[in-house]
């Protein structure tokens, strides 16, 4: 007989960042600063998506008490993993499941040997890493659902830069042209 993996929590497989905001915390409409990425995942790795929805299903498990003592059927519930095909019109998250992740503490930033980066420039929305990710259930205001939270985050390459953020040597010519203050 094996033994039924109970955990909420997954370590990703290569996952792009979105919407990083992994080196200071925010406020999104007077809510408590907090931590996030939008982590964007290749519909092709089908471990990394099992794994997400086993560690959902175990969340919902665990958070039976949130639901008033009920396991919850998933359609009634507000799921983290969601389908970048249909609900994102962004180039970025084509053929590609997303999930939201956010934390009020800080994650620990590491590059592929487990050391941290300390350069924020090295992290950016576009860049490929792995991320511990822990799935959890809430109830407020009527609303049920489970969320996820951040844990850490691995630096594994480099990756084009989104939000239309453009370099210094993209927006400038190398030579001046003397004419233009003429």
């Amino acid at each position: 007989m094996t033994k039924k993996n109970n955990s909420t929590k997954v370590v990703t497989g290569v996952v792009r960042l979105s919407y990083a905001n992994v080196w200071e915390p925010a406020s999104i409409n007077g809510s408590k600063p907090k931590y996030s990425v939008s982590l964007i995942i290749p519909k092709s790795d089908t471990n990394t998506i099992a794994d997400i929805n086993a560690a959902i299903t175990n969340a919902i498990e665990a958070g039976a008490a949130k639901f008033g003592g009920k396991i919850p059927n998933k359609a009634a519930l507000k799921l983290p993993l969601r389908d970048g095909d249909t609900e994102r019109e962004d180039e970025a998250y084509k053929d590609s499941y997303f999930v939201n992740a956010n934390s009020t503490t800080a994650p620990q930033i590491v590059d592929r040997a487990v050391q941290p980066i300390l350069d924020r420039s090295e992290v950016y929305s576009g860049c490929y890493a792995r991320v511990s990710i822990n799935f959890y259930a809430f109830n407020t205001n009527g609303n049920k659902g489970i969320a996820c939270g951040l844990g850490n985050i691995q630096k594994v390459r480099d990756g084009e830069p989104l939000g239309g953020k453009t370099s210094a040597a993209d927006d400038f010519a190398t030579d001046l042209d003397d004419d233009f203050l003429a």
